[in-house]
């Protein structure tokens, strides 16, 4: 029996596209980004909870502030959901059965793989991004002046260390947050009893909204000591802005559910998952969009808009041997027919 595997995109196109994805989803929610991380690190401007956080910030430093970090954090998510999602596509066509399905089993070994490969190779980026929205507006009194001297001043007082504070913390988040985020999405997918390539948008949108709550909430605990491990420091005002002292990522732990309960490691849940819940979506919107893309510019499909198979095509060849079969169909279209 031939495999149902699907390899007519690319390793870079996957890239591509998870880049894309990323990008555009990270832009469009930022605001509520920004207020999560607020509400993580436990600023004063959250202090009145979390719908107040939206006026009291932009009072006070206007309406720049909903995408602080925004450039920085574009510039983190781009190389990371490039990575993330050509890792995964990688790794599921070695794991995936004839039929091209992850067991939950697999998906989760693929998805955590792929968030770990991701991480490692991007948090000194998120670390200044933590750092960058922490700060205030105001450039008289804010500590660092963009992203490049944010990189050099964190360099020159606390040394390349201190651009990964918090990444074992880190690591541990993702296995839970990737696992079942990529596990969700590939058991969303056999609910609809229809091929992925046959899901609309809106059914895209949905799998990935909530498969990204399902995710956030269970990885949640260790992305709030991760913030408060980014944005501590000695050398700033009021230790960053964290609100509790702490000596390492156990400590972190426990003096955050000391001073704040258990669910203080769920500060800032409410403006995640509002934030999750469309970000999730658009993402997987848009790599799904961006891989319909690909299959019309290799050759498999008719449309860019649509899933309507190129008659004649052999849709279980690779894009390079597609593109060879069709270079000789064009050059001796009589002896392929004769079958030469």
């Amino acid at each position: 029996m031939r495999s149902k595997k699907d390899h007519r995109i690319t390793f870079s196109q996957s890239f591509i596209c998870g880049a894309f994805a990323g990008v555009s989803s990270r832009t469009l929610t930022a605001p509520l980004d920004v207020v999560k991380i607020l509400s993580q690190v436990g600023t004063l401007t959250t202090k009145r909870g979390f719908l107040r956080t939206f006026p009291n910030l932009y009072k006070q430093e206007g309406l720049g502030a909903f995408w602080k970090g925004n450039l920085v954090g574009c510039l983190r998510l781009l190389p990371y959901s490039a990575i993330q999602f050509a890792a995964f596509q990688k790794i599921k066509l070695l794991l995936a059965n004839d039929q091209g399905r992850l067991s939950p089993f697999s998906a989760m070994i693929a998805g955590s793989s792929a968030g770990i490969i991701a991480t490692v190779a991007i948090y000194p980026t998120d670390m200044v991004k933590t750092r960058l929205i922490v700060q205030t507006m105001n450039r008289n009194v804010a500590p660092y002046q963009g992203i490049i001297d944010a990189f050099r001043v964190i360099y020159a007082r606390e040394g390349i260390a201190a651009f990964y504070k918090g990444m074992s913390t880190s690591i541990l988040g993702v296995v839970p947050f990737a696992g079942a985020t990529f596990v969700t999405y590939e058991l969303l997918d056999r609910l609809w009893h229809v091929s992925r390539s046959q899901l609309s948008p809106l059914q895209h949108f949905i799998n990935g909204s909530v498969a990204s709550a399902v995710a956030l909430t269970a990885s949640f605990p260790f992305d709030t000591i991760r913030k408060k491990l980014q944005a501590h420091s000695t050398v700033l005002p009021d230790r960053g802005g964290v609100n509790v002292e702490f000596d390492g990522m156990v400590d972190a732990f426990r003096q955050t559910v000391r001073r704040n309960g258990i669910f203080g490691l769920w500060s800032g849940w409410i403006p995640a998952v509002i934030k999750i819940v469309p970000y999730g979506g658009l993402m997987f919107v848009t790599f799904e969009a961006s891989k319909r893309y690909c299959l019309y510019y290799n050759g498999y499909t008719e449309s860019p808009l649509t899933l309507h198979l190129k008659s004649g095509v052999d849709q279980s060849l690779t894009p390079g041997k597609l593109k060879y079969t069709m270079e000789m169909q064009e050059k001796y279209p009589e002896d392929l027919a004769k079958g030469k």
